[in-house]
């Protein structure tokens, strides 16, 4: 994509990673690129930074938890999980149903609409930022405080919001839609490999374990976040989305003499004149040791979200064979690179791409073979073979099976699209009335049906529950419907199936779609299934 005069939203912005890049991002006379940060004075720092320099470019600064509703996005987290109404609002935005007031209420989703960015750069360390909520030790305490005594609510909630994978997949969905929703033609996420490209011998850690389950978790969520990312590439409507992950440190941000600092706070310089017992020196009571007012200061090397490295630290983890390192200008060059349309050889997901094995040629012809072997045992046995609910959702079993009751009423598409609802809905009613093997087979692998005047055949197995006496939800989502508004719904999929057929014209070339369905074509529950999943509901691969 061209660069000059576009809007460019970094998350992550005033990170090391994130600084590079929007520095790099200027070379290109972008119109607008707006930062953004967990915390307000750290964003603001680094769009002072880079505005100094952005010539005509608007630089914007804004800050907040990406992945949690505006109205607590600012909130630390302590203070979130401190407040039952703040809790109940975000466990509801993470475990519930997607909707467009989940969506809406996004911070994610509200800085899109304030920008409406053509492209986004993600440098967010989205699996620390959900493995470091330490689903293991929240385990822990939660089952500590079973075995004491009556488990509250409140620690119920916070250990759920402890727990990476929902938040991962909400966050995932969110992103799509928004990346749908807005011109947005490209999203470059940098990842991780949450070890530094060491594997499980890795020597930095953080606890008895080598390595620790944290740690591990964070790579366990950088590869789920891959994969998730490889199946927005895949989806219709998602812009070009491209991940560069980074499999070794990456440094450095600032060299420099001052204030050592933890989590962003100074770290208190404290002294132990005299030497302590050991047996008293960890008891609850000890003292012995004083503050002295000061603050630790040393020499050191700023590695952004890594934190501060002491010469020596520097020195040992950008060793050969160590987690040795990359420059974050390196990250930006490649970022900004694939921006453009220019391949690096560094996205994850042309890399999955091309190692993952698709459809071939050989299952292709194979594919008639099965289906004709099928067909000759349904001949055989005398017998419609037609969904066991083994793919689902049922929409796709209620679909084959509301075809396959039209497929005995009608010969052709053609017929289906000059049928009157009314009629054509009686008749299917009374073949399920008469025809007890197609009923029972429907009822059987779960799905009611449906029929005028509120009745229902049933079996002992139900999918879709009623709930909430909502009727038509239930409906929508897995029962076959033989009601005239719905057999409308097909009569009027056949007309646009015949419209479709005429506006194709004549040709025999190899960009003809030869398996599209004829007006003169028998009514094929598993072709007309397709239909609607690639018509309708999007439901297409684009990529072999």
């Amino acid at each position: 994509m061209e660069l000059k005069g576009k809007t460019i939203l970094i998350l992550g912005g005033s990170g090391l990673v994130g600084r590079a890049v929007a520095r790099k991002l200027l070379d290109f006379q972008p119109r607008r690129i707006v930062l953004v940060a967990l915390y307000e004075d750290e964003v603001t720092e680094g769009s002072e930074r880079l505005s100094a320099g952005a010539g005509e470019t608007e630089i914007c600064a804004e800050w907040g938890d990406v992945f949690v509703p505006t109205s607590v996005a600012k909130l630390v987290r302590s203070e979130m999980l401190s407040d039952p109404a703040h809790r109940k609002l975000v466990l509801g935005d993470i475990l519930g149903e997607f909707n467009r007031e989940v969506l809406e209420r996004s911070f994610l989703f509200q800085l899109f609409d304030r920008y409406e960015p053509d492209a986004v750069v993600d440098c967010i360390n989205t699996a620390t930022a959900f493995a470091y909520q330490d689903v293991f030790h929240s385990s822990r305490s939660l089952l500590d405080a079973v075995r004491s005594g009556p488990v509250s609510r409140e620690q119920v909630e916070e250990h759920i919001l402890s727990i990476p994978m929902p938040q991962l997949i909400r966050h995932i969905q969110i992103m799509l839609e928004c990346l749908r929703s807005f011109p947005t033609e490209a999203y470059v996420k940098i990842g991780t490999s949450g070890t530094g490209g060491m594997g499980l011998n890795i020597p930095y850690t953080h606890s008895e374990e080598r390595p620790s389950r944290t740690l591990l978790t964070k790579s366990a969520v950088a590869g789920a976040h891959s994969l998730l990312l490889w199946l927005v590439a895949r989806t219709p409507g998602a812009p070009a989305t491209m991940e560069i992950k980074p499999t070794t440190a990456i440094a450095w941000r600032d060299i420099a003499y001052g204030p050592v600092r933890r989590k962003g706070e100074p770290v208190q310089k404290i002294d132990c004149p005299t030497p302590l017992d050991v047996g008293a020196a960890f008891d609850p009571d000890a003292g012995g040791w004083v503050d002295t007012g000061a603050v630790l200061e040393s020499v050191w090397a700023d590695c952004g979200e890594n934190g501060q490295f002491a010469r020596e630290e520097f020195e040992t983890v950008t060793a050969l064979r160590q987690m040795e390192f990359i420059t974050p200008e390196e990250v930006a060059a490649y970022v900004v690179m694939e921006l453009q349309g220019h391949p690096t050889g560094r996205d994850i997901m042309t890399a999955l791409d091309a190692a993952t094995a698709g459809p071939t040629y050989q299952a292709g012809i194979l594919r008639a073979f099965a289906i004709d072997r099928l067909k000759d045992l349904e001949k055989r046995h005398g017998l419609h073979s037609v969904a066991f609910e083994s793919l689902g959702p049922p929409r796709l079993t209620k679909a084959l099976y509301e075809a396959a009751v039209l497929a005995r009423l009608r010969r052709s598409v053609a017929e289906l699209a000059e049928s009157e609802a009314e009629a054509l809905s009686a008749e299917a009613v009374a073949l399920v009335g008469q025809d007890a093997e197609l009923r029972s087979t429907i009822v059987s692998v779960g799905l009611p049906i449906i029929v005028p005047d509120g009745k229902v055949y049933r079996g002992e197995v139900v999918i879709i529950q009623l709930e909430g006496g909502d009727v038509e939800q239930a409906v929508a989502r897995g029962w076959v419907d033989l009601r005239p508004e719905n057999v409308g719904v097909w009569v009027e999929r056949a007309k646009c199936v015949v419209q479709q057929a005429e506006g194709r014209g004549a040709g025999s070339d190899s960009g003809v779609e030869w398996g599209a369905m004829e007006p003169g074509d028998a009514i094929g529950p598993a072709r007309f299934a397709t239909w609607i999943f690639r018509n309708e509901e999007e439901g297409e691969r684009f990529k072999r």
